[in-house]
């Protein structure tokens, strides 16, 4: 049986789930931590092979115009998950946390504020 990722949005936590591929979209999912059924599936991360040069090619190539995209938080967003896929290392829970916020929408300052635990992971828009 595969292994479905969730997250939930009541609790934020993390967890898997083993359904058959007729079960998955018809069997009820509720959070194994809070038993909520406010859940979101979580896509997992697929590897290519990719040479270190063309890995660095990439990061490089996602810099261009990192100074714009400060002051627009979903092209900063796309720019760190296509980083992170070309990442061979896995980033904490909190990471795509802050992305998730990022791809909505909400500030990087506004994202400090909320998630304190952070310390200075993200750049300031006043910097």
């Amino acid at each position: 049986m595969p292994t479905y990722d969730f997250v939930c949005n009541a609790c934020h936590q993390r967890f898997d789930l083993f359904m058959t591929f007729s079960e998955y979209g018809n069997k009820k999912v509720f959070c194994s931590h809070c038993n909520s059924e406010d859940v979101r599936r979580r896509m997992t991360k697929v590897r290519i092979a990719k040479s270190e040069e063309s890995r660095m090619e990439s990061m490089a190539e996602n810099f261009a115009g990192f100074e714009n995209m400060q002051q627009d938080p979903q092209a900063l967003g796309a720019m760190m998950r296509n980083m992170s896929t070309q990442m061979e290392q896995n980033l904490p829970p909190e990471f795509d946390e802050v992305v998730d916020r990022l791809e909505s929408g909400q500030s990087p300052d506004d994202i400090e504020a909320a998630l304190p635990d952070l310390g200075n992971a993200l750049p300031s828009s006043d910097e």
